[in-house]
This record gives structure tokens, sequence and C-alpha cells, in this order.
């Protein structure tokens, strides 16, 4: 038994890693190099890296942000918050307003006036002065800075969602300075798109059901002129329709919305009665119950349906409407009203934005992009590979191979991930070739002072391989460490930078220290030859004599 013992050699799972990320790599990575969906339509719908915008032109937006408008909307919500609750335990209050510094209203019966502290109190942020049983509610300084941070933060979050939703690949939302948005979108060129995308974005998508104040209304129908302040004496607003026809008078509605789309579970598109585009939506529980009990109490009354201060539609409740479904009707076509169930169910903007900077890139430049980097990388590949095999003979050969399979593994994995590849990006990949090629460069140089030093081939693999790992790891660690702080702190190209760097590291390690060692491995008979050291790892002749003598000892 002991004859043949040999012949059972154990399981080269390094081997076995390197072609199973060696097949993945290739399968994965073959659709990123066919990005025309026309020239190439079978790789159309398989995954493969995006290109960022500076690689294939896009849209490139700088937005304002009103964050004190915030300020307003949250008194807004206060109020109506207010009336709810009020209206919920039977107390009655008056002279219910809101406006840019404070809520005001006055109580009517004082003997609910513990009721309504209970209400106030739950109320997080604010305070209160109470004159008799006049009330005025002010938001804390304290509160203020939260909700002016807590708007551009919004904002950024809402921004995305919608691109997100949209079906945009790999949208770029930052924040620029105290209060404004940075937003890159790759790939839209054409016009159309691009003024459909900055709908998108800056349309705040304020959804507000409000009751229409019936006695203006008739007044309005019956010739009467009624200016924004007489409406104002009756706590009442003057709309316009968002279907603008000439000559149709404003519709004027009561000033404190019913409920809002805070209050909004969900927004898809659909068709009306008439078979033409609309909006469904469907509201949360609470909002359920907020339109359930309005409509019980105003039957044969309007309720107004108001996105952005422009009434869509103001129909008579005919019964009490339960479940909180209804649909917005407008002149709708498909793409408008699935651009706003968009807008809808990823939230309404707190603060509106306006867009201060438009610039276009592009696809020109971005090939021309391409093209720079593309001969940086193949002029530093060539370079690289020439000099491991000159300098390492196979040993340089192996080291090469593994090179190009890390380069494979980078794009397959950003490919599956869908990642964006920009042009710090591909600075990233060409820093991780020479980090793959140090890593090599360790490993063959401790093979070859383990030869020097007088141990066979085989023993020189195992020893150069385990002093090299322990160094390759220590500096591939720290390395990693500091390509996800990039990842985490950094913004739009230094994300790119850090997500090529971090995947090239670990491929890198699979490569080079697993996979070049699975192959000597394999090769281990064909290489334990001291007579062929020059052709495995371009040891000169005269270290060939010294390495015979030590061995001979």
């Amino acid at each position: 038994m002991t004859k043949h013992s040999n012949v059972y050699k154990p399981f080269n799972y390094r081997l076995a890693i390197l072609i199973i990320a060696s097949l993945f790599a290739i399968i994965f990575s073959i659709p990123s190099f066919f990005q025309d969906k026309d020239a190439y339509p079978f790789f159309d719908k398989k995954p493969k890296i995006t290109l960022g915008l500076d690689l294939q032109g896009g849209l490139s937006l700088l937005l304002d942000v009103d964050i004190k408008a915030a300020i307003t909307s949250r008194y807004t919500t206060i109020l109506t918050d207010i009336r709810f609750h009020a209206q919920r335990e039977k107390i009655l209050i008056t002279q219910l307003k809101s406006d840019t510094q404070k809520v005001s209203f006055t109580l009517l019966d004082s003997n609910k006036a513990q009721g309504l502290n209970r209400i106030i109190e739950e109320i997080q942020g604010i305070e209160v002065e109470q004159n008799a049983n006049r009330y005025v509610l002010t938001l804390t300084q304290d509160e203020k800075r939260l909700i002016e941070k807590s708007a551009l933060e919004q904002a950024i979050s809402t921004i995305r969602n919608r691109l997100d939703k949209f079906g945009l690949a790999e949208p770029s939302v930052s924040r620029q300075g105290i209060n404004q948005i940075s937003v890159e979108m790759p790939g839209v060129k054409t016009r159309e798109e691009q003024e459909r995308l900055i709908q998108l974005i800056s349309k705040s998508a304020k959804l507000e059901f409000m009751a229409v104040d019936e006695s203006l209304a008739r007044r309005i129908a019956n010739g009467e002129h009624i200016t924004d302040e007489e409406a104002a004496r009756y706590d009442s607003v003057l709309l316009p329709f968002a279907e603008d026809i000439t000559g149709r008078a404003k519709l004027p509605l009561k000033s404190i919305p019913i409920l809002d789309g805070s209050e909004l579970s969900d927004a898809r598109t659909a068709t009306d009665e008439n078979g033409q585009p609309a909006v469904s939506f469907e509201l949360n529980s609470k909002g359920a119950q907020i339109f359930g009990d309005f409509t019980a109490e105003n039957i044969k009354n309007r309720l107004a349906i108001v996105l952005d201060k422009k009434v869509f539609s103001a129909p008579t409740i005919q019964q009490r409407i339960g479940g909180g479904k209804g649909i917005i009707n407008g002149n709708f076509t498909m793409q408008s009203a699935y651009d706003l169930a968009i807008t809808l169910r990823s939230g309404a903007l707190l603060a509106p934005v306006k867009v201060i900077e438009q610039r276009s890139v592009g696809p020109s430049l971005g090939a021309d992009s391409i093209q720079a980097a593309f001969i940086a990388l193949v002029t530093g590949f060539i370079l690289v590979v020439g000099f491991m095999t000159l300098y390492y003979s196979m040993a340089g050969v192996f080291a090469s191979l593994a090179l190009v399979i890390n380069l494979l593994l980078i794009i397959s994995v950003m490919a599956l991930f869908g990642a964006t590849l920009t042009l710090p990006g591909m600075a990233g990949i060409v820093l991780t070739v020479g980090m793959a090629v140090d890593a090599n460069i360790i490993i063959n140089e401790r093979i070859r002072e383990a030869l020097r030093e007088g141990h066979s081939i085989i023993k020189s693999l195992k020893v150069g391989y385990a002093n090299a790992s322990r160094a390759i790891f220590d500096a591939n660690i720290t390395s990693l460490i500091a390509s996800l702080l990039l990842y985490i702190y950094g913004t739009g190209s230094i994300k790119g930078f850090a997500i090529t760097t971090s995947i090239g590291i670990l491929a890198s390690i699979i490569t080079a220290i697993i996979g070049t060692h699975g192959i000597y491995l394999w090769l281990e008979r064909s290489i334990d030859n001291s007579k062929r050291l020059y052709f495995w790892f371009g040891i000169k002749d005269s270290d060939i004599k010294s390495i015979h003598l030590k061995l001979k000892k």
C-alpha cells in the first residue's frame, strides 16, 4: 500500500475554486462588453454594468430645496390633526388657522379644556400659549431645525425613490451644500425623456382632500365675483382646475384639508368609468377612517381632490365611502397617469424643489472618456503582463492569467449587482491591476527565496505561499477597510472608485493566493524538476548552480 500511496492526491480545492471563479467571471462579464442593445439584442436583458454619466452621457441637475416651506407644511399637519381629534372627542373649536409661524384656534366650551389639553400634549416639539380659551401653538427652535434638516433628507430619499420606481438605472442623488441636491441620471439623452424626468423630480405631489365651500360656489355660479381676500374671510381658498378651460372660475375650497397624502398607502394607474387613464389610490387605516367619517357627514356636498394646489376632480358625495379607496380623474395620458402614480407612491416633498442648474452630457464625451480609459487600462495591462512573463517566465504567465480572471470577476460582480461604472471606477480597476500584480510578485519572490535557501521546489511553493499570504492578507484587509470607508462616507464618483477597488481586492485574494497555488499543485509533478527552474520561475543559471549545490548537501 505504501508503494502506491503517493498516487492518491488530496482534492485540489484551490484549482476547483479558480475554475468556478473563471467560469463565473467569463459568463457574467460577457454581456457588459455588448452595451448597444440595438446591435446586440441577445444581451439586452442580461445583467450588465451600467455606465455612469461621464461614460455614456445623460442629465445632471442641481436642485434648490425650499426648506422653509417644510415649516409651513408642519403647521398645516398640526392643524389637521387637532381638528380631527377634536371632532372625534366632540370638542368644539373655532377660528382654526395656520400660517408660516403658528397655529391658532379658540375653544368654545371651557368644560372641554382638559380633553383639548390631552390632544395638544400628544404633539411633539411645540410651545403652547393660552389666553383664556384662545390657543396659539408655535414650533420650538430645536423642532424647526430638525424639520429643516429632515426636509432635505426626505427630499433626497423621495427623489431617489421616484427615479428608482421610474426604472432609471443607478441614478446618483446626493446633498450639495446646505440646501441643494445634485442629481445625475446616466443614459437620459432625448429631450422628451429629460423633460419628463425633470417634471417627475420637481413635482411636489402634495395630495389634499378638501371640502368645497358650497355657499361661495353658489355665489360664483350666480355670476358673483369672489376675490381671494373675500374667500379668506370665510376660511376658504380659490384654487384653479388642473385642466385649464377658458372662462371657468376657480373653485372655492375650505382652507383646512380633510386629510393629505401622508395618509396614502398606495397609488396605481387605472381607468375611470369612461375607460380613460386615471390614478387609483388607497388610504391607510387612519386616512380611511377620516375619509369615511367625512363622506358620511357630507352627503350631497362635494369633495375636491387637489394635487399641488390644482383641483383634479370635485365629485358630489352620494353615500359614505368606506375602505379608503378612490380614483383621481384628469386629462391624463397613460404615461402621465403612470408618472403621477409614481410620485404619489414615493411620497410628497415636504419642501418644494426647483431646478437651478441643468447640464446635459453628450454621449460623444462619454465615448471619448471610455476610449481614453480603455487605452490606459490595456496599455498598463500589456506592460504588466510583458514584465511578469519576461521576469518570472511561467510563474509570470500564471500571474497574468490570474490578472485576467481578476478583471473579469470585477466586471461580472458589478454587472450582477447592477453597479454603475464611472471614470473614477475605471481608475479603481487600473489601480486594482497594480495591486493584484503586487500580490503575485510577493508570492513569486518568496518562492525564489525558499529555492535559494536550498528547499525543494514543492517545499518552496508551500513556504512561499505561507509567508506571502500573511503579508498580502494584511495589506488587502487594510486597503479593503479604506475602500469601505470611502463607500460609506463618500458620494458620487468616490463611491464608484470604492466599489471597484473593494471588489478587486476580494477578487485578487481568490486569484492570486488561492488560484495560482491551485495551478502549481495541479502541475506538481512537472514542476518538481530542479533543472527547469528558469522555465518555471525565471531563475538565472548562476543561481541554479548554487541551488543545486545546496540540494546535494
